[in-house]
């Protein structure tokens, strides 16, 4: 049902699209002159009616409700998962972390961010392809703490924590490589399969091609596409005489001394 009030009002002043209109106590209030009856001016006698619709009151809370219980049916029962940290790869400078496929349900990715010991880092990932990243200039011998800030349409998430040790200089195990091109004459190189036992007896790794976790490309020849990946990912290409030395020292070598290629084209020492 609707109540009905009526108020009369003597209207003072037009201007400009308003109306001031005086109340029988004197009180003024502001009313667009569109609404009034034609004619009117100053001077005349209105009588304003207002009711308050109850049942459209109900129909409109009624279909407010029945939004929201939609909005939560599609979005809000099935909320995004934190993202799940692991470590991949450590080295003396550097760690590979990597996370599992981010679980958004009905949201949209904003931002995931990297934090080094509570501190956010400039590095950020913003593609759904992408689940690792690499950070390097990392101190030896060092505890970090990482995780990840995932930051949706639906809110944020933090993953779990990581705390990681970089490697000391004898700890080969960090050591990844991939092998380049070798040339064939006898000059007293080591051939690929002494160097894979090399690896092996440091506890080191090694891969087909070059990827996220090759620390070296060992090869004595330019050119090749492992070479050229190794090139653009800033990766050391050393001789394989660097693997030797650090068998042999039983610690970690700098690469710069066994560049293959000269050093502005590699900067990397590590």
């Amino acid at each position: 049902m609707s109540a009905t009030t009526s108020v009369e009002f003597t209207v003072g002043k037009l201007d400009a699209g308003m109306a001031i209109l005086l109340t029988e106590d004197h009180h003024l209030i502001e009313f667009p002159s569109l609404l009034l009856p034609p004619g009117v001016t100053s001077g005349s006698i209105v009588n304003i009616a207002v009711n308050r619709n109850r049942e459209q009151e109900e129909a409109r809370l009624s279909e407010f409700w029945r939004l929201q219980e939609a909005i939560l049916t599609e979005y809000g029962k099935e909320p995004p998962a934190p993202p799940k940290l692991k470590v991949k790869h450590i080295t003396q400078t550097s760690v590979l972390l990597e996370w599992e496929p981010l679980q958004l349900q009905k949201a949209k990715l904003k931002s995931l961010d990297i934090y080094k010991n509570g501190v956010r880092l400039s590095q950020h990932v913003q593609s759904l392809d992408i689940n690792f990243i690499k950070l390097s200039g990392l101190e030896l011998n060092t505890d970090y703490e990482f995780y990840l800030n995932m930051k949706t349409t639906a809110g944020s998430y933090t993953s779990n924590k990581l705390t990681v040790k970089t490697h000391t200089l004898d700890n080969l195990t960090g050591i990844n490589v991939c092998f380049g091109a070798f040339s064939e004459s006898d000059d007293g190189t080591p051939k690929v399969d002494e160097l894979k036992e090399i690896i092996e007896r440091i506890g080191a790794t090694w891969s087909e091609h070059v990827g996220p976790e090759t620390t070296h490309l060992l090869c004595n020849v330019q050119g090749g596409v492992e070479y050229q990946r190794a090139l653009d990912g800033s990766i050391p290409i050393v001789k394989p005489e660097w693997l030797v030395a650090s068998e042999k020292k039983g610690k970690l070598q700098a690469a710069l001394p066994y560049y293959l290629v000269p050093q502005g084209d590699n900067t990397n020492s590590s």
